[in-house]
This record gives C-alpha cells, sequence and structure tokens, in this order.
C-alpha cells in the first residue's frame, strides 16, 4: 500500500500493519507521520521499542539478531531502522532482503529514509521493503496548495485568516514547513482564538522560506491562468526564489547547471538538438506544454542568456548575476513579463 503522510495523518489506521517505510523529501511530514505511529504502536500495546541507526559500519547483523529473538518483557514491540543517507550498502541491502522474507510475530517495524531517487527504487533491497510494507511518503507541499495546508494548521489552533493573508504567509513560509510550524505555534501564543489579520502576519511572521534550484525548476512548469497579470505574478515569484537562494549562499554555478539541463531537454523534445538526457516520463508532458512556447531562435537565444550567465559567473561579465539567472529562468518557463514588472509585482 503507498499513502502520503498527509493521507495516514488524516486517516490513521486502526491496526497497524507489521512494516511500515516512512521515506520522502519533507522533513516535517515525515517527523509527524512517525510519530502518529508510535503513538498508535503504543497505544494498542507496543509499548517496548527499540533504535537501530545505519551509520557507515552498522553490523546489520543486529537487526536479524532482533528479529530471531524474543521481546526482553514477553510484550509486543516497535523495531525503528534509521538509515539517514539511504543507502545500506550491501550487507545491509542483505539484512533488509532477509528481514522482509521472515518478518517477526509481535512485531511493527518501522523503517525511516530520506528522499528515494529512481534508481535506488529500483534496487532489489527497496523492492522487497515495497512488496512487504506500507509506504509513506512524506511529499512536499507545493506553493498551489500551501495555503489551504496553513489554513488548516490555524483550524486546529481555532485561528483562522482570509485568502490574501493566507497567501501573504505562504509566500513567507515556502519551502520550509518546519520552520512554518513554528510560525503558526507562534500565532497561537501570540494572538487569541478567531480570524488574524494581514497586518499581524506582516507584524510577526518571519521571512523562513527556503529555495533550491529544483524548487525553482518546478515553479517554472507550474501552470498559471492566462494574461500578462499571471506571467508577470509567475515571473515575480521566480525572482523571490532567486533572492532566498542568493541569500542562503546557493551555488550560481549549480543553479546555471539545473537550468542549462532543462533548456536542453527542451531542445531536445523539439528536435532541435540531439544533445542532453531525454525527459522522464513522469515530467515529459510538463516539458512539452513549455517547449510549446518556444521557437528555435528563442532557445537559441536562451542558450546565449546561458553563455552570459556563465561568463557573469567566471568574472568575465559585470552584469548582475543572479538578475540574470532570473531572466533565464523566466524565459526558459515561458514567462514574458519584463524584469521591472518583476520586481514591482514581488
Amino acid at each position: 500500500m503507498r499513502l502520503t503522510a498527509e493521507q495516514f495523518l488524516e486517516r490513521p489506521p486502526k491496526i497497524l500493519s507489521p512494516l511500515y517505510v516512512i521515506h520522502g523529501a519533507e522533513p516535517l511530514a515525515s517527523l509527524e507521520a512517525a510519530d502518529s505511529l508510535r503513538d498508535i504502536a503504543r497505544k494498542t500495546g507496543y509499548v517496548e521499542r527499540e533504535v537501530f541507526t545505519a551509520e557507515p559500519g552498522f553490523d546489520w547483523g543486529r537487526l536479524i539478531g532482533a528479529s530471531n529473538s524474543l521481546s526482553l518483557f514477553a510484550t509486543q514491540r516497535l523495531i525503528e531502522v534509521r538509515i539517514a543517507t539511504g543507502k545500506p550498502g550491501k550487507d545491509g541491502s542483505a539484512a533488509i532482503e532477509s528481514y522482509c522474507q521472515r518478518l517477526p510475530d509481535d512485531t511493527i517495524t518501522l523503517f525511516l529514509l530520506p528522499e528515494m531517487d529512481w534508481q535506488v527504487k529500483k534496487t532489489q533491497w527497496f523492492s522487497a521493503l515495497e512488496a512487504a510494507a506500507t509506504l509513506i511518503e512524506a511529499v512536499p507541499i507545493d506553493r498551489q496548495h500551501l495555503p489551504r495546508w496553513l489554513a488548516q494548521r490555524l483550524s486546529r489552533q481555532h485561528q483562522s485568516a482570509n485568502a490574501g493573508a493566507l497567501e501573504f504567509l505562504a509566500d513567507r513560509v515556502e519551502g520550509n514547513l518546519l520552520a512554518a510550524q513554528q510560525e503558526i505555534k507562534k500565532l497561537d501564543l501570540l494572538c487569541p482564538p478567531g480570524e488574524i489579520s494581514l497586518k499581524v502576519f506582516e507584524d510577526n511572521v518571519t521571512n523562513v522560506s527556503r529555495f533550491n534550484p529544483f524548487q525553482l525548476v518546478a515553479a517554472m512548469y507550474e501552470q498559471s491562468d492566462a494574461g500578462a497579470n499571471a506571467d508577470a505574478a509567475k515571473a515575480a515569484r521566480l525572482f523571490r526564489m532567486l533572492d532566498g537562494m542568493k541569500a542562503e549562499g546557493e551555488a550560481p554555478p549549480l543553479i546555471l547547471w539545473v537550468l542549462t539541463n532543462e533548456l536542453r531537454m527542451l531542445m531536445r523534445l523539439r528536435g532541435f538538438t540531439q544533445s542532453g538526457r531525454p525527459p522522464h516520463s513522469s515530467k515529459a508532458r510538463e516539458l512539452e506544454r513549455i517547449s510549446r512556447k518556444h521557437t528555435q531562435a528563442s532557445m537559441t537565444a536562451l542558450n546565449l542568456q546561458a553563455a552570459k550567465v556563465d561568463r557573469m559567473i567566471k568574472g568575465l561579465d559585470n552584469n548582475d548575476l543572479w538578475d540574470a539567472l532570473a531572466q533565464l529562468a523566466c524565459g526558459i518557463g515561458g514567462v514574458r513579463a519584463p524584469m521591472s514588472a518583476a520586481r514591482r509585482a514581488a
């Protein structure tokens, strides 16, 4: 069975399965799903808990030994296996496969993993977990659904906000749900139950938003309503994300690499070049939609723009590097709003 962390939290099971795997890119969702599972286990009699942290040099025989041994107090137990790197190694892979083939009695086992890429998901050890476990994925909340998520969190505190205030709050916390939860808890201490005004958000909510180049790409491909205002709003968001990455010290060469990789995929999709890797099937539809906004001439111009950004990174051009990266992202995403309009919209 596959669930998102939100689904698991909204509809917690009354009877737990013998094996769970929590993995994904969103730390808060992962933490909350694991806490919820532990709480259900404790309330249903799984009072003993063993934790194994698979660091380099970890003896995987300990896990197999635990599965073969009786509970210390002859009670039901919860075994947690934490693999922070998501790479158990050769011995770990074999141990996980063996463990899945013979799950211990009176035991619930929880594997905690980070985000798994497609290559890891094809490994034998992950396939063994997938076949035997309930998989819970900690999926990041995208910007479109973030105001609803924030409204739900406020509602748990008997608080609310109008649509405009929620949009402001979303801009302040996007990409950093752990800090977003802290800001929401702060509002619970500062404000009584009821509706919270935009002014309160402006005065009390810290800008804790965090972005990375891959979130930038996702924002480039998001569909927006038709019209110049929609283009300007999308451009403003891309500029804001680059401003955040600049403040966080994100490396410009990495951002440029990610952007040019997307550009090469678009050019390959349109048949303008044979270089670059083909897009993954899950992304092909987004790329196809964006590629229709481009011609060979526009993509050639974007290639030249990327080369100019590269010169800026190397110190051979004194123009504003971060503005240039934002304009390149806008161009690849098919946004035609000029830079000045984007800045005003921000």
